[in-house]
């Protein structure tokens, strides 16, 4: 796990970028990112960030009230999920989840926010980052899964301690 000190809006939007291009150099056929936190902590503008290394100029809405998002960008294709208002995981077989899992001819990645309300239905992550407060700002916990250390996480979190001083290794992996 790494943390991570975010002291602004501006910080969650370089972490978003970092993430954003990452996935972009790595073209991984299929990656998925939980984002976990109470409302308001930043998930939503993470997501904006991480559409910017894409180059991405357009709105960015949290998914609240349409559960996903789509944004086909040149050579990847990103779904934003909010699946709050779900009321049983089984929900999501019912919204074709395993539609948007699949890898398809440009890479996608599925970024899922309150990914607690899918267990059981949705996959394990790639990345999971968990927001909490911090004084004024926000604290990240990152948590890679170990069979994607060597691939994208590397360059990523290699990204992370360069552009955040606070970046630092506590323990494990997912």
């Amino acid at each position: 796990m790494y943390c991570i000190e975010l002291k602004d809006e501006s910080d969650t939007l370089k972490l978003g970028q970092l993430l954003g291009e990452s996935l972009k150099q790595a073209a991984a056929p299929l990656s998925v990112v939980f984002l976990k936190g109470d409302l308001g902590m930043g998930k939503t503008t993470l997501c904006r960030g991480l559409l910017g290394a894409f180059d991405y100029n357009g709105a960015v809405k949290s998914p609240t009230y349409t559960l996903v998002e789509e944004y086909a960008l040149v050579g990847h294709t990103l779904y934003h999920f909010d699946i709050y208002r779900l009321g049983d995981p089984e929900e999501l077989e019912y919204m074709g989840i395993r539609d948007f899992l699949c890898a398809g001819e440009a890479p996608v990645t599925c970024i899922i926010e309150w990914p607690e309300k899918g267990r059981g239905v949705l996959p394990s992550p790639d990345l999971e980052i968990v927001f909490g407060l911090s004084g004024e700002g926000r604290q990240v916990e990152l948590h890679m899964r170990q069979s994607l250390q060597q691939s994208w996480s590397d360059s990523f979190l290699a990204a992370c301690k360069g552009a955040f001083k606070s970046a630092e290794h506590v323990s494990g992996q997912l």
